[in-house]
């Protein structure tokens, strides 16, 4: 059963995503869930190879029904905030117990707050999602030796100009890629994802 992830990559604008995602924040962690969602996990663990205080705050961008924030807990990390376009599936997340502040965005828009030494952005990025600018707000907003961990899914790797977004911080020297690996995202339908960390200069 695919009702949501056979429209999830399809492209479209900024209403019409934060729409599917209110429709589907109900429905949304059985269907992932069943399919083996295993990206926020790899991606939590990824970040916290590359971190020393792990009671530093953790930006989770794109943060869903909460998934992703708890595997950040779980990984260890003390104090998350998360932002999302979708209202209601910032209320599936309020219910996990695991941030500290939830706030809703608009894309394009300003971060609530910009004093994060480390951000996720976990199945954010890619078609029928955000664009790859949301990557250069993201790693603009982050102080030095500041880290961002991220995913691309075979769907977004499809996609150069995605990758390309990574090079134009790591072939000038504003950015270190820290870590790559090409892994399990959803298996359920065999689709696998790349999991990076940027670290800016």
């Amino acid at each position: 059963m695919t009702k949501f992830l056979d429209k999830a990559y399809q492209a479209r604008d900024a209403d019409s995503t934060r729409a599917l995602y209110d429709d589907w924040a109900n429905s949304y962690e059985a269907e992932v869930a069943e399919n083996g969602y295993a990206t926020p996990g790899r991606c939590a663990e990824a970040l916290k190879s590359y971190t020393t205080d792990q009671s530093a705050p953790v930006l989770d961008f794109g943060c869903g029904t909460g998934l992703s924030g708890l595997a950040l807990k779980l990984a260890g990390f003390e104090v998350i905030d998360g932002v999302d376009l979708s209202a209601e599936m910032l209320a599936e997340a309020r219910t996990k117990g695991v941030y500290r502040h939830l706030d809703q965005i608009e894309a394009g828009g300003d971060l609530p707050r910009k004093d994060y030494s480390l951000c996720a952005a976990i199945g954010v990025i890619g078609a029928g999602a955000a664009p790859i600018s949301v990557l250069h707000t993201l790693m603009r907003a982050l102080p030095r030796d500041g880290k961002l961990v991220f995913s691309f899914n075979d769907h977004a790797l499809e996609d150069r100009s995605n990758e390309a977004g990574i090079c134009e911080w790591t072939d000038c020297g504003a950015a270190r890629l820290l870590f790559k690996e090409h892994g399990p995202h959803l298996p359920g339908i065999n689709l696998k994802s790349n999991v990076y960390v940027l670290e800016k200069a």
